[in-house]
């Protein structure tokens, strides 16, 4: 009988760990649905956090790294403010509206250049 309910104790507390990793899997994986107003109003607040904005796209480049790796930045507009959005590979709107999911950063350092208030984009949706 001992057998049994150490085994059970076991199974309950592996049940109870197992929870608790997918309830913060999925609290962390939440994006904050927001605008580039909002988050250049407060940058503190969504610094490193993961947020969903959308807006009108202005001043696409695209850019080759000196590793050779493609990339693309731009701006995303609410009319009010613009956010500056990066991401690699090749941009799939080319203007007019998208909804961006990504993490933001205050300040982040890449190498020696420094960039400030930008959204690394984990995926992008046309409109």
């Amino acid at each position: 009988m001992k057998v049994k309910s150490v085994m059970a104790e076991r199974s309950r507390c592996m049940l109870i760990a197992l929870l608790c990793c997918l309830l913060l899997l999925v609290t962390s994986v939440q994006a904050l649905n927001t605008s580039p107003s909002a988050v250049l109003a407060t940058p503190d607040r969504f610094d490193g956090q993961t947020v969903t904005i959308s807006g009108t796209i202005t001043n696409l480049r695209e850019r080759v790294s000196q590793r050779g790796n493609a990339y693309y930045t731009f701006d995303l507009s609410d009319g009010k403010q613009a956010i500056r959005v990066f991401s690699f590979g090749k941009a799939p709107c080319r203007a007019g509206g998208a909804t961006v999911d990504g993490t933001f950063e205050k300040v982040k350092q890449q190498g020696r250049y420094t960039f400030y208030n930008e959204i690394t984009a984990t995926s992008m949706t046309c409109r």
